[in-house]
């Protein structure tokens, strides 16, 4: 049988009826082959094209059929996956390289580059011979440039054991022993660092990982770590953070100016079988403490108790109460927490206030009172981006001067406004 890649011209010279034949029955055969092979890879086309074309209307149509924004919200990740393995193989069917470049930049984020501080290991290219491969000259060649990629890697995480030797040490004149005192550590006698026990707590209260979990994955570097075991871990790992919680909590409340807000949590309920909703209040330094800090404080209600068991009650000289500025919205237990002490001072929070404004102008879609509230809301905001970067009395200055007429401005302003809305509408 020949061999129809290497066939030539001077092969079909001299050639009988009987090999021509042979030859084209050959010919049609490779071409019917081709055909099939074109019909598949047409279909395959096909069928990529047509899941490309379906997943983006799911991800981006807005016809009755489309996703809804909570179901792609739920979606989009593994809708992403999906779209990229499928241009994948659409280019890889087509014969055409992958192209990022030529992807829509309004869809695809833009690269970033990569961190400093991240570690780099560098690998070297260059030809084994920096001889001039042009025939007959063989000089050595000058670098001129160099390109430069940088390719993210991660090393996964690894297990490893600390060593402790403790040496013995004896005096045999005086039958004295000295060896080191132990080293403190998290869990005294136990088996995980301090390391291991900051990454189990991570893992599980910032990264949201079960702790049956993290037993499956560390159990794939045949470390047995059951789960009721990382549960005490993180329990000691708590009680141990309980001094460095208490220092920052001295910190943020050293403050003179305090911004407090709550926001509500779902908080498991097993004796029902379901959730209720706790409340996690958030106490922040001001913006222009030179160092800042924000505590955060669990509690299973929004009662006015709550905040002032945190920031503490009392008249006299009792240090443990706090006294200051306390910027907050206008929720009713928050008069509770400003009365339970002496020489706390009330101050509303400008973006509580400018929020109802800006739903208004979404739910109604043109309001000219809320349109107006916007325009002098962001006088003060631009005026207060200008004096950011001065001192405390240079600011106070400042606004006493030009913020301050803003603001009574605002004031009349919302009262003729008040004077023109209905009660009760």
């Amino acid at each position: 049988m020949q061999d129809l890649h290497n066939l030539k011209d001077e092969d079909l010279q001299g050639l009988p009826p009987e090999a021509v034949t042979a030859l084209a029955q050959q010919m049609l055969q490779q071409i019917q082959r081709q055909a099939q092979d074109i019909r598949l890879k047409d279909a395959k086309l096909e069928k990529l094209t047509f899941e490309l074309a379906r997943h983006k209307a799911w991800k981006f149509g807005a016809k009755s059929e489309a996703m809804s924004a909570e179901q792609r919200r739920l979606f989009e990740e593994t809708l992403t996956e999906d779209e990229a393995a499928l241009e994948a193989l659409l280019k890889q069917a087509q014969g055409t390289p992958p192209d990022d470049t030529a992807a829509s930049s309004r869809r695809k984020p833009r690269r970033q580059p990569l961190p400093d501080h991240l570690r780099r290991v560098q690998h070297d290219h260059d030809p084994e011979d920096t001889a001039c491969p042009s025939p007959g000259c063989g000089k050595p060649m000058v670098r001129v440039g160099e390109d430069i990629s940088e390719k993210l890697d991660i090393v996964p995480a690894e297990f490893f054991v600390h060593r402790h030797v403790y040496g013995k040490w004896a005096c045999r004149c005086c039958q004295r022993l000295v060896q080191e005192a132990v080293e403190p550590q998290i869990i005294d006698g136990g088996m995980p660092a301090a390391g291991l026990v900051a990454h189990t707590l991570i893992s599980r209260f910032v990264d949201h990982l079960p702790y049956y979990r993290q037993e499956a994955i560390n159990a794939r570097s045949r470390v047995h770590t059951p789960r009721s075991t990382l549960a005490a871990w993180s329990g000691r790992g708590g009680a141990a953070l309980e001094p460095l919680y208490d220092a920052h909590k001295r910190f943020v409340l050293s403050a003179r100016v305090l911004h407090a807000d709550e926001t509500p949590v779902a908080l498991l309920d097993p004796g029902r079988g379901k959730t209720k909703k706790a409340y996690v209040w958030a106490y922040a330094r001001s913006a222009f403490d030179p160092v800042p800090g924000v505590i955060y404080d669990f509690c299973e209600g929004r009662g006015a108790q709550y905040p002032i068991a945190f920031l503490g009650a009392g008249g006299g000289q009792d240090e443990r109460s706090w006294r200051g500025t306390l910027v907050r919205d206008e929720y009713k237990a928050y008069d509770s927490v400003m009365s339970a002490t002496p020489g706390r001072i009330a101050a509303g929070c400008l973006a509580h206030a400018r929020r109802k404004f800006d739903e208004l102008l979404l739910d109604s879609g043109k309001s000219a009172v809320a349109e107006e509230a916007l325009r002098r809301i962001a006088e003060i905001y631009r005026l207060e981006r200008e004096l950011s970067a001065l001192r405390s009395d240079e600011r106070l200055s400042r606004r006493c001067s030009h913020a301050k007429p803003l603001w009574a401005d605002l004031h009349a302003w919302l009262q003729l406004e008040r004077s023109r809305v209905p009660d009760g509408s």
